[in-house]
């Protein structure tokens, strides 16, 4: 017979003192194992909807509303390609020089035009102070006038090459360019100047430091004319101002103001072009008179070229240094160019357009 005291010690309530259950007990704050789900351990509170960062929806429906706009730098870009496509070759380069040193002064950066084309020209110029902004700038511009565009052999790919972050020997695609590539890919079925804009607002967003601002608008600038022919490169953001890279706010007025910015940076480019090609013609026609090989050489020289010195004129031209000096003089004297430092030495000209 058992013995009651003992019976009524099972019956009765735990004690801190008892041992734990078998392990194999299930417990009752968790659903059967057989049938749980891994969503089923986590809280029960209300979890906020994961959206994307950058979502191509949303872009989608602000591109439509926007599509007047879009439509207006289109065209106006269109002309600017076609303009490049029949003009001489150096127009391109002369564009690239004079939007890389706008760029500077959003980025802060800073380098003027004149210095950008000795450094780019002759690699001289550079300071303690800026060396590293010389670097950015002379990388830009060789990213606006030449070589393979962000999106060129896959965006993982293009974009590596592109902002030079593959290290030799090593095969691996860095993890802020694998995330933009991401991006830009679900960005796919977007106009290219959209997608431009994703591409800015995102590399910004991914790779924060020193140089993302400058790298963000290169790229940006050089997908956005693939929806050109081929004329020109890239597509102008600064040239106006920064007004298409400062836009802030709601989604919408991002892209509005992408849009705009690059339209009037185009357009501002369209009319430097005017005014550059009405120089060149004058330009030829007042020297018609000068004999030897120097002085249509000049002139193509400064059509590339905003700024120029007497060494980088010498190095463009493989002229020498007297006869550049000379012709220099005899332009400034017929009003084609005009001195710019107002020094006695290291003195630059331009166009006098």
């Amino acid at each position: 017979m058992p013995d009651p005291d003992e019976e009524a010690t099972e019956e009765g309530p735990r004690s801190i003192y008892d041992t734990d259950p078998p392990e194999d007990e299930d417990l009752w704050f968790l659903p059967p194992l057989d049938e749980a789900e891994p969503d089923d351990f986590l809280s029960p509170a209300p979890r906020p909807e994961q959206q994307l960062l950058f979502d191509p929806r949303d872009w989608r429906e602000a591109q439509s509303e926007l599509s007047a706009e879009l439509a207006d730098l289109a065209v106006t870009f269109g002309a600017l390609d076609e303009r490049l496509r029949a003009g001489p070759k150096g127009w391109g380069h002369r564009l690239a020089l004079m939007e890389v040193s706008d760029l500077g002064w959003w980025t802060g950066d800073r380098i003027s035009v004149d210095r950008l084309a000795l450094w780019t020209g002759l690699r001289i110029g550079a300071t303690g102070d800026d060396v590293q902004a010389l670097f950015r700038a002379g990388w830009a511009v060789r990213r606006l006038t030449a070589g393979a565009g962000p999106s060129e052999g896959g965006w993982d790919a293009g974009l590596t090459a592109f902002f030079d972050r593959q290290a030799q020997g090593i095969e691996e695609v860095p993890e802020a360019v694998a995330d933009l590539a991401e991006v830009m890919r679900s960005a796919d079925g977007l106009h290219s100047v959209t997608q431009a804009a994703i591409g800015f607002h995102a590399w910004r967003a991914l790779s924060p430091g020193i140089g993302q601002d400058t790298e963000a608008a290169i790229a940006a600038a050089r997908h956005a004319a693939t929806m050109g022919r081929g004329g020109a490169l890239f597509v102008p953001l600064a040239l106006s101002g920064p007004g298409a890279l400062r836009g802030g706010g709601a989604l919408d007025e991002k892209l509005s103001a992408w849009f705009r910015g690059a339209g009037q940076a185009s357009l501002a480019a369209l009319l430097h072009l005017d005014r550059i090609s009405a120089w060149e013609r004058r330009a030829r026609e007042a020297t018609t008179d000068l004999s030897g090989r120097t002085p249509p050489l000049l002139i193509d020289v400064l059509t590339a070229w905003p700024m120029v010195s007497a060494p980088l004129a010498e190095e463009l031209t493989r002229a020498s240094r007297a006869a550049v000096q000379r012709n220099l003089d005899r332009f400034s004297r017929r009003g084609l160019i005009r001195e710019v430092t107002g020094q006695g030495r290291y003195r630059v000209w331009t166009a006098a357009l």
